[in-house]
Parts: structure tokens; C-alpha cells; sequence
């Protein structure tokens, strides 16, 4: 399906329709690509500068730039395997529809976060869950 470039998904048309489909696709799969090249650079860069700094002061600092790369490339490999399921949802005709409640998950919250599963309510509830778990 021919998407035109400047299209933005609408209320006013039917709720996942091919057209809607085919934009998210092609979003999720640009935010996929670009998290791909930054880590791709991030590894050339930590492969650029081994920790040989004599200095221990420097030593420290350069092995705290690395702990930080390294947990931005997991939380990079978590979003891409989010992306990877928001993409096989597509395929399998699940995407856009809460895995709560069925509901359509909004398009402005598809827009902001597209490889959110729950509407925003049923997030908010969980979240809400969650915590009271968490405080026990």
C-alpha cells in the first residue's frame, strides 16, 4: 500500500484501518532503524577507547561512561523488542487494541508511545497495582 508521506492517522476514519496500519508500520520501523545505527555507533565507540587511562581518576570516569552506554544499549534492546512485538501485532491484527480490555488504544497515545498495549486508563490502573505491590 502506497502511504503518502505527510499522512497522519484520523479519528474520522475507520480505527486501524490499512492506511493506519501501514503509517505505524512504516513509524515503528524508522524508530527500530534509528536506535540501530546509535547503538551501532555507540559500539564503534567502545571499541575506539579501551580502558587504559593510568590515571585512576580517569580510569573511573571512562568506566562510568561505559556503564551508561552499556545500560543505554539494554534499554535500547528492550524498546526494540517491544518494537518487534507492536510490529508482529500488526500482522496478526492485535495492534491498537488494549491487551486488558479490548478497547482501541488512542491514536495520540499510539502516536506518542506506538508500542504502548494498554489504553491509558488500564496503564494507569496497573501502574497503580503495581505500586501497591510494590509498597507492601
Amino acid at each position: 500500500m502506497h502511504l503518502p508521506h505527510d499522512y497522519r492517522p484520523s479519528p474520522d476514519e475507520e480505527f486501524m484501518s490499512p492506511l493506519q496500519l501501514a503509517y505505524f508500520r512504516r513509524k515503528l520501523l524508522e524508530w527500530k532503524e534509528s536506535i540501530l545505527r546509535k547503538s551501532s555507533t555507540t559500539l564503534e565507540t567502545l571499541k575506539a577507547e579501551p580502558l587504559r587511562e593510568p590515571d585512576v581518576n580517569d580510569r573511573a570516569s571512562s568506566e562510568t561512561d561505559w556503564s551508561i552506554e552499556l545500560r543505554t544499549r539494554d534499554r535500547q534492546r528492550k524498546v526494540i523488542a517491544k518494537i518487534d512485538a507492536a510490529l508482529r501485532r500488526i500482522e496478526t491484527g492485535d495492534y491498537g487494541y488494549c491487551e486488558v480490555t479490548g478497547d482501541p488504544i488512542s491514536l495520540a497515545r499510539l502516536e506518542a508511545r506506538p508500542i504502548a498495549t494498554m489504553t491509558l486508563e488500564a496503564q494507569e490502573r496497573h501502574e497503580r497495582a503495581e505500586k501497591i505491590t510494590r509498597d507492601e
